[in-house]
């Protein structure tokens, strides 16, 4: 199969793209401003015998991402596996938070995720298959001063569950995965050293660490397999237990 993954140059991304192609299928992924990580992603898939390219691309663009998924049809093939993980953070209490900050978040991770579906959904239908994983957060549920980010990840839900609603007798499937505190820079750049460690060793994660990107990865391939024909606008939780934030 042919996977498309955004924000695939780092973090949970990047263990996605690996994944992928370890796995035996051919991965296009997109990066926003890293190319040097995204061309090192390339490297390492370069012995695997898998064709693996990477595309410059924001995704609040629409016109970029419809551009972007021509050109990967025309390079690689159709799309079957579509996997939405390209996200910002962009942390202010809400009387503080400019309009700035809240529109870069909800368009990047929200309205981004929708172009992309939108520009893969007729290849799909006229396939017959497809396959839509959006990588959402336990702040779904909301935390302190993150109110944008938490309101992008509950949008991403609703969007999920109205894909699996619309194209589950066409042989598409929208799921969707709620990541928790996951070791990625994005994490340690966002959260204190202290709130970290008291993730790792006390209540909030009962697994009492973080989880390694890797650990999200093995879920998409799952979602992307003949195993998960049947699980369709499924929020699958992969927290570590953990059930709230301050």
């Amino acid at each position: 199969m042919i996977f498309f993954v955004t924000g695939g140059s780092r973090g949970i991304g990047a263990a996605i793209v690996l994944q992928a192609f370890a796995a035996g299928h051919d991965v296009a992924f997109t990066y926003r401003t890293d190319e040097n990580s995204a061309h090192a992603i390339v490297e390492q898939a370069a012995t695997s015998g898998r064709r693996v390219k990477y595309y410059q691309l924001d995704v609040r663009d629409s016109e970029a991402v419809e551009r972007v998924g021509e050109q990967v049809a025309d390079e690689l093939g159709d799309v079957q596996v579509v996997v939405n993980n390209a996200g910002v953070v962009r942390s202010n209490l809400a009387a503080m938070m400019t309009d700035d900050e809240w529109r870069e978040v909800l368009d990047t991770n929200l309205s981004g995720a929708f172009y992309v579906c939108r520009a893969f959904l007729p290849t799909m239908l006229s396939t017959g298959f497809g396959r839509i994983i959006n990588i959402s957060s336990v702040v779904s549920g909301g935390m302190t001063g993150m109110a944008n980010y938490a309101a992008a990840k509950a949008g991403l839900h609703g969007l999920t569950k109205s894909l699996a609603k619309e194209y589950g007798r066409k042989n598409i499937t929208a799921n969707c995965i709620v990541a928790g505190a996951v070791d990625t820079d994005m994490a340690r750049h966002e959260l204190s050293e202290k709130v970290l460690r008291f993730g790792q060793e006390f209540a909030p994660v009962p697994n009492g660490r973080l989880a390694a990107p890797q650990e999200i990865a093995n879920i998409v391939t799952f979602l992307a397999s003949e195993a998960a024909n049947y699980i369709n606008g499924a929020e699958i939780s992969v927290t570590g237990g953990l059930d709230w934030l301050p």
